[in-house]
Parts: structure tokens; sequence; C-alpha cells
């Protein structure tokens, strides 16, 4: 077989896909897809290329190239050109209107969300796709900005119906004035293929990233964790982690994998003692304009002791510390917000709002007891790699590995940078420098965000990206030594803000994604980084080479930021559309990640149900004493594992262009797959959304109010995956509501099912295809129903005349439809009692067998 990139190979497989006409055409200021007019009055200065014109050889794998070119007539590129070179160039792509879309578009520097409309003009600023409906040809037609040369491109609104695409560098130093593939189009009569064919079309383009089915995902998406954010935020320490990590042990549910979340680096800010860490942080927020000294642990981790934990007079913990430092810390940022309000109101005497601050800054200090941390050690982290193997993170990793059999990741958290204000100049021995920040025009129509802000105040120590490759191996190598196994880098997008004097965002982003990609693969066994912060285009396309998993919605907010007279509730369903449109294009690079929760917050539930059939990893950022142990065993097997289903979940075709926020109609409905089934979730989350005016995310609380939908076998996409392909063939389906209990029938025929979801509330609906055993036997596993994914705890499945052998992993109620009564049933060979009932219902308990991996054999004999 030739090599990848073999240009005869290529050239070869060009010429034979160039026979069928391309599906696009630009003709007399329009663009047609199959004869049907997509955009009209498109300017004489914009250009469409057909894929195979442009892409003629690929370094990607000959089979993905070859599949990509026998699908280029369906695609190809839009290119603009304009007289005068800029660093920033605006052009109009012609215009749509009356025509509905769905598109991603960014709303904060680092985070990305769902919009739907019907003109060029709806199209929100900083978009990163929009998807067309074109029911004329019964088709879908995307368009997505891309990477050219130097530059990066997003879509705009114009006026009158244009679509705008914006082109840029990042630096007034890199400037150009024409384009021939900034964007790339791409049609198909399914919605989900068009998204998976138009990415592997970028993929073969660029070659600057890997699909996600190039790559392996890190073990721990099949398991269950915990992250210490929410817990502790910056307070976190050794003996806080350990007793969380014990009280889940304790609750039954020891975590496979912990995030040590943001607090455990050694920062300080500029001004300070540049040896000391930073004393008494506690929010989000306070550290942003912090820098790294060192790149170890900081000192509340660096002097842990071997063993501390381990004996019988380990250290007690006050879980209630946390939550009154957190309370002071809160009071202590309100009084400041009140001293700025006051100021940029014209108030010139600020003393009584100081005063207040130092009097809230002085009990915080006194409620850490006001300690004098011990001086640190100027020396980086090379010379912090020889210190004891009984102290630091090193001793308590392993600590923690004793104790908690189960933990097999620990993952800590850092920014793309190193920390949020970079790294301290002169601190290391890495060259950093002070680059303060611009803003992109294109983050004007986006919403005030704390963390840009800070960022912005603080600047940036930026390490010259020269040293990018020793800068991520220097932290990584460490942290490998000493017992983590990955890391979620954060703060992704902070890059474009300064890379003026660095050849642009692009070049920037090539370099620092270059040595992040390179580190990962030499010392995180290639898998082990979750993406964070990093919802935009330039990651995606420049950054996913090697990262393989990432978040794909904003922050769980477990309170209320805004004061919405909904409190908690308004967020919860905005969380969960960011999720689900998101892995749209985000599961075409990485395996969706949809972020911690909290298992006893009052949207708990809402949340548990849709993390169950996310196709994710499942995790939680519970307080010490803040569990649902009976939440999460809906969730979690007793081995910390989970019944994930084999996809990733997407909205249903019914939703893709409708508003499921604040429409007063919609409810969210997503489908995923398991290995014999699949899953339909509704999900009624109205209630809030964008105000394009307003430009933030707010309160719709007209909407929030009980829905009805329907719900259809066919909601199901089965040939997403090949191996779920003949399940979406059957003749009739065995249906399970897990909320409602309900077990009933239904063909691809059938009427859809009706159903009235309330507000942040929720319904599973599990589809397993029937089989006819013999003449008279109709029979389907539905699983374990006391968990929220039943159809994932079934493991194996064959039929053998009038035998069914299932394997199932778990303990509680396994159900199955039957028409019929089996004969008999056995338990891992032993004969059993089971219960059935003329409706069909057939279960029985099963026991968890631990020396069997939580694997029980169930036989039915008919």
């Amino acid at each position: 077989m030739a090599p990848p990139n073999d240009q005869i190979n290529s050239i070869f497989t060009v010429l034979k896909s160039s026979k069928k006409d391309n599906f696009f055409e630009l003709d007399d200021g329009k663009l047609y897809v199959r004869n049907v007019p997509l955009l009209s009055e498109v300017p004489s200065n914009v250009t469409f290329k057909s894929f195979s014109s442009v892409c003629q050889s690929s370094q990607a794998p000959l089979p993905l190239f070859q599949r990509v070119h026998s699908l280029s007539f369906k695609g190809g590129f839009l290119g603009f050109s304009q007289k005068e070179s800029a660093d920033c160039l605006m052009n109009s792509l012609g215009k749509f209107t009356g025509r509905d879309f769905v598109s991603i578009f960014r709303f904060k520097t680092w985070w990305s969300t769902q919009w739907v409309g019907k003109s060029g003009s709806d199209v929100q600023m900083e978009t990163q796709w929009v998807m067309l409906d074109v029911p004329e040809i019964k088709s879908y037609v995307v368009i997505i900005p891309i990477v050219e040369g130097k530059f990066r491109s997003a879509f705009h609104p114009g006026k009158d119906g244009h679509i705008l695409i914006c082109a840029e560098s990042g630096s007034t130093r890199v400037k150009e004035s024409s384009f021939d593939a900034i964007a790339y189009v791409h049609v198909s009569d399914n919605p989900y293929t068009l998204m998976k064919e138009a990415y592997s079309a970028v993929r073969v383009h660029l070659n600057t990233f890997k699909l996600i089915e190039e790559k392996s995902a890190p073990p721990l998406v099949n398991k269950f964790g915990w992250c210490t954010w929410d817990a502790f935020y910056l307070t976190v320490d050794p003996v806080g982690v350990w007793h969380g990590v014990k009280e889940f042990a304790d609750g039954g549910l020891s975590p496979r994998f912990l995030i040590i979340d943001d607090g455990w680096q050694s920062i300080n800010i500029d001004g300070q003692d540049p040896h000391e860490d930073a004393k008494n942080l506690v929010l989000g927020g306070t550290q942003m304009t912090a820098r790294l000294h060192r790149l170890d642990e900081c000192e509340k981790f660096r002097k842990y002791k071997a063993g501390l934990m381990l004996g019988p007079n380990r250290p007690p913990f006050d879980p209630k510390r946390p939550k009154m430092l957190i309370s002071k810390a809160i009071e202590l940022e309100h009084a400041e917000k009140a001293r700025d309000k006051a100021a940029q109101s014209g108030v010139t005497d600020l003393s009584k709002y100081e005063a207040e601050i130092e009097k809230h800054r002085k009990e915080l200090n006194d409620m850490f007891g006001g300690e004098e941390q011990e001086k640190g050690s100027s020396k980086g982290c090379v010379d912090c790699s020889c210190k004891s193997e009984n102290l630091g993170m090193k001793a308590f990793t392993r600590d923690l590995r004793t104790n908690f059999k189960g933990l097999d990741d620990i993952y800590v958290w850092h920014a793309l940078a190193g920390a949020w204000g970079g790294v301290r100049p002169g601190a290391t021995h890495l060259k950093s420098k002070i680059e303060h920040c611009k803003l992109s025009p294109g983050l004007d129509g986006t919403m005030t965000d704390l963390a840009v802000v800070k960022i912005i105040e603080g600047s940036v120590g930026l390490v010259d990206p020269s040293q990018a490759d020793d800068f991520y191996d220097s932290m990584h190598s460490y942290l490998s030594k000493v017992g983590i196994t990955g890391v979620k880098v954060d703060v992704i997008h902070m890059l474009e803000y300064v890379c003026q004097d660095y050849g642009g965002r692009v070049e920037l982003a090539k370099a620092y994604y270059k040595g992040l990609s390179k580190s990962l693969a030499k010392n995180f066994n290639g898998t082990g980084l979750i993406s964070s912060m990093q919802q935009c285009n330039d990651f995606f396309l420049l950054g996913t080479e090697q990262i393989s998993i990432g978040r794909v919605g904003d922050d769980f907010w477990f309170q209320d930021p805004n004061g919405d007279p909904m409190g908690v509730y308004w967020l919860q369903g905005v969380h969960m559309i960011h999720c689900a449109y998101n892995s749209m294009w985000m599961g075409q690079f990485i395996q969706p990640d949809w972020d911690m929760f909290q298992s006893d917050h009052l949207c708990a539930k809402f949340h548990a149900g849709s993390r169950a059939i996310c196709g994710g990893p499942v995790y939680v950022s519970d307080s010490l004493g803040g569990h649902d142990f009976d939440l999460l065993r809906k969730l979690v097997f007793p081995d910390g594992t989970i019944p994930k289903c084999v996809h990733f979940a997407l909205p249903t075709r019914d939703c893709l262009f409708k508003n499921p926020l604040f429409d007063g109609k919609t409810i969210l409905k997503i489908w995923n797959l398991n290995k014999y089934g699949g899953v339909v979730g509704a999900f009624n989350c109205q209630g809030a959304g964008w105000d394009p005016k307003e430009q933030r995310i707010k309160g719709f609380s007209q909407c929030y109010k009980p829905l009805s939908s329907t719900i259809h076998v066919n909601d199901i996409e089965w040939d997403q995956k090949n191996e779920t392909t003949e399940l979406g063939e059957a003749g009739e389906y065995a249906v399970y509501l897990c909320e409602a209990e309900k077990l009933f029938l239904t063909t691809p025929n059938s009427y859809p099912t009706p159903i009235t979801i309330q507000p942040s509330t929720f319904e599973i609906f599990t589809f397993v295809p029937i089989k006819k055993i013999g003449q008279a036997v109709k029979f389907a596993p539905i699983g374990l129903t006391n968990l929220f994914n039943s159809g994932g705890t079934i493991q194996g499945l064959l039929y053998n005349e009038s035998i069914t052998k299932i394997e199932v992993k778990g303990e509680g109620k396994f159900l199955a439809y039957s028409n019929v009564a089996p004969k008999k049933a056995y338990l891992n060979g032993a004969e059993v009692v089971f219960e059935w009932s003329g409706n069909g219902k057939l279960g029985l308990d099963i026991p968890w067998y631990e020396e069997c991996g939580g694997i029980s054999n169930l036989t039915f004999v008919f």
C-alpha cells in the first residue's frame, strides 16, 4: 500500500472521484446546491473551488484520504480577495433569508453555545459553523469557517440577510488580501453524517488535527470520578482531598479518577516575594492575576509527609471549614464589587468601602489562622524532583493509591499558560515575558467575563513559544514522576490575547499545541489530558492532533451568579444545551465531556439523567458531607465504572433547528446508542438563554413551565455506528421509561409516544429490538432498571433456538420483555426464581459478584 502522502496515489484518487459533478456551483452571484439557490447576492470577489482542486494530496491515512475524496463532489471551499492587505478582513459570502439554520457561536472567549435563526443577519458574532436546512432537496448544508495560512476565521452577522466572514491573524504585522479556502461547505441528506463528512474533509485538507476515530480516549471515560473544585476552590489541600475520597469509599462508590483542581500550584502575585506562595486564596478570581513561580506543587502539598493519612492518628478534617472560608471570601468579593461600582459612578471618597474590604480581609486571614507560610525555595522543579520520596505530591499520591485500591488516575489542573497569569519572569529556567492583552474585534459581541477582566488586568507571563516543548515537558515530566497520570488544561484561549509579537494567533497556537501534544504523548500515555475553556475553532483545528477528550459545556453553575428570581434553576438547562449541540462538531475531534455536577444539588437528578446517557465520563464536585449516594448508584457500578453509551449524545433531528431554551414549546431530546439498543432522553431545559441585545445569558422565567412532546424509535440515529445499524432494522421494539417505570412495545410505523415533562425534569426512553425465538416467543432485554441507562448494563447477548443468554453488569432489578414465561432461568449456572406478568414483564434480582467484576450470566430457557 502506498504511504498516506504518496502523490501519485492521491492524484489518482482525485481523478477517479472528479468524474462526478460537484453538488455546489457559484454562478451569477448565487451559490447553488444541487440547483437550489443557497446564497444570493454573493459578491464578485468571492470564489468557490471544489475540494479536489484544492486538496490533491494529504498526510492523512490513506483510507481516510480515499474516503474523503470519494465524497468530494459533496463539498468545496469558499474564498475571497480584497484590494488592500490587512490583519483583519471582513467580507460577505452572500445572503440567505427564510431558511432555518442552527449554529454554534462563542458567547465568551472560552465557551460556545447553540443559536438558531432564519437569515444571515440572525447569525451571532464569532459563529463557528452554520447548518442550513434545505428541504427542497431533503438535505442539509454546513458552512465552516476554517484556517488558511496564518489566518483563522469566524462568521458575523451582516445587514439584509448577509452572512459575513471575518479572517484575522491577531497581529498587525501579519497581513493578507486574498484566500482560496477560508471556509468549507458540504451537503448531505443526514445532518449527523454531514458533520462527520465535513470535518473529515477539513481534517484531510488542513492536516493540523486528527479526528476522534484516529485517537484513543483516556480510560477514565468509562469511569466515575471526583473533582475537588466546588468542594474546596483554592483552599484544596492533601488532608481535605484524602477525606473527600474516603467519604466516597465509605459510601460504597470509590472514585476511579480524581482531579485536583486549581489551588495545588506554586503561584504568587507581582509585588510579593518572588519565592513565596500567595496566601489565603479562596475563590476563583483572586488567583487570576497570579503567576507560577515554580513548576511543582505549592507549600501545602510540598510539606505532606508519607504515611500521614495511613495511620490511626491521621489529621481530622472539618468539612465546615471550606464552606466558612468560601462564605467569608464571597463577602469580601461583594465588598470589592461595591467599591468598584461606587468608583464607576463617580464617588471620590471610597474610604468606607476600603474599610469594609479591610475588615473582611482581616477576618478571612484570621479564619486561616493568620499563619505565615514558610518560605519556598527559589529553585525550579528540576531541583525539586530530587527531594525525598517521602515528601510532597509523590508521597501523597502513593498514599492515596495504597489506601484506595481502585483509584486509577489522579489528574491535576493547570492553565495553558501554566497559571491564569502565566509564568513569572525570572522565577524559573524558562524565558517568560509579561504580555499585555488585546481582544480581537469579534469578542466585542461576547458576554462580560470576570476571567477576561482579570487576565487583562494582570497581563500574561508568556513563555516564549520557542520553549513550549520545554515548558510542558518540565511540568509534565515532574508530575508524571510524582504519580500524576494526567492534566486538566484550562484557560486555553488566552493565546489569542497575546499573539501580536509572535506571528499571530495561528502561529502562536501551533507552537503551544505542538509542545502540549508532544508532552502528552511522552508523559501521560498519549491520552491523559482533559481540555477545558477551549470551545473555539482555533483549538479544534490546530490543537487536537493528540488531545482526545474535552469539555463541551460551560461550567456547571451550582449557584446563581446574577441574582435571578429563578435562583439556581435558570442555568441548569442552559448547560445541557451547550453540551448537546456543541457535541455536533466537537464530537468529531474529541470525546465530549459533559462536566461535573453536584449530587446533592437541587437539580442534581436533572443533571444525572443527562450524564447517564451522554456517552462520556461521570464525575461530581461534591463538597464533603454533600453526597446523594442513592442518586449516584443510578449512574455508577459498585466498582466505580459506569454503564456508558457507545456513542456521544446528540440532539434529535426535530430539535436541531429549534430553541429548547426559551421558545416556550421545545423539549430537548437527545439520542444515543447502547451495545444492544438505543436511548432517547427528553429534558425540559426551558427558562434561560442568550439575549443578543444584552449580550448575556439571562433567565426567561415565562418559559419555565411543563411542556409536551413526542418520542419515537426513529429519533435514534442507529446508522451512526456500524455495529448498531442492524438494531435500527428491527420490526418491533420494547420500550422502557426509567422515570415512569413503564414497559410497552412499538414499531417504526407506530404513532409517536406523547409525553409531558415538568421544568428541570426528564424522562429516558430505552429502546431494545424484539427478537423472535422459535415460533411463539418475543424477547428483549431491558437491563437493570435501577440505573438510568438500563440498556448500558447489557454487556453480551446471544440467542440460540429456545435459549437466551445475557451478560449483565451491576446489581439490582433486571427487566426484560417476554410475551411468554420462560420454563427456567439460571443465574451464573444456578437455577433461580423469576417473576413474570401477563404484560410481558420478566424480572429478577441480581447481586453484585465481585469475583466476576460484577458480571452476571443470565440464561432463560423457553
